[in-house]
């Protein structure tokens, strides 16, 4: 009920609606009774969205608090150390209602060879990876793949006409 009385309030006639329905209109069509509507508005908020509110308070301290990088577990920790309550569900909820989303610091890219400015490749397929026929023009590549172990090497020869990564 609660959302269909808050679809009512926001589109009813009034000087700041877009689209704006007498409220009688509206609760007819919805299927519920104008005074329940009015009742609904001079209603005081509940326990719940009270504590919503306070927690989204504290959300937002903890979040700033973090540099914006503490995702929901971070700040469910962070509420616990401060000796509030709340579910790891509830904090993601409303998290994600705030639209809070972390920005978490990307790793430092290592460069694993020194490349010479000064030498220029030359382009010999000229930026035309196409070839009239297979095993006529055959390009190369390598990519450098992060392991617990350390890295892994990936090199691979593809044919320009099949598209066919036909070695690595």
């Amino acid at each position: 009920m609660t959302d269909i009385y808050e679809f009512i309030e926001t589109t009813r006639a009034d000087d700041t609606a877009k689209y704006a329905f007498p409220v009688t209109f509206m609760c007819s069509r919805l299927d519920v009774s104008r005074s329940g509507f009015y009742e609904w508005r001079s209603r005081p908020e509940s326990a719940t969205a009270e504590r919503r509110e306070y927690l989204t308070l504290l959300i937002r301290k903890a979040f700033d608090d973090s540099e914006q990088t503490y995702g929901y577990r971070r700040i469910h920790a962070q509420l616990q150390r401060w000796g509030v309550q709340a579910g790891p569900e509830l904090v993601r909820l409303l998290m994600r209602r705030m639209g809070l989303e972390p920005c978490q610091p990307r790793p430092k890219r290592v460069c694993l060879t020194q490349g010479d400015e000064s030498a220029q490749i030359p382009d010999l397929v000229r930026r035309d990876f196409t070839a009239p026929r297979p095993g006529v023009k055959l390009v190369g590549d390598i990519t450098y793949i992060p392991t617990w172990e350390g890295w892994l090497y990936l090199a691979t020869v593809i044919d320009c006409c099949t598209k066919e990564v036909i070695g690595y």
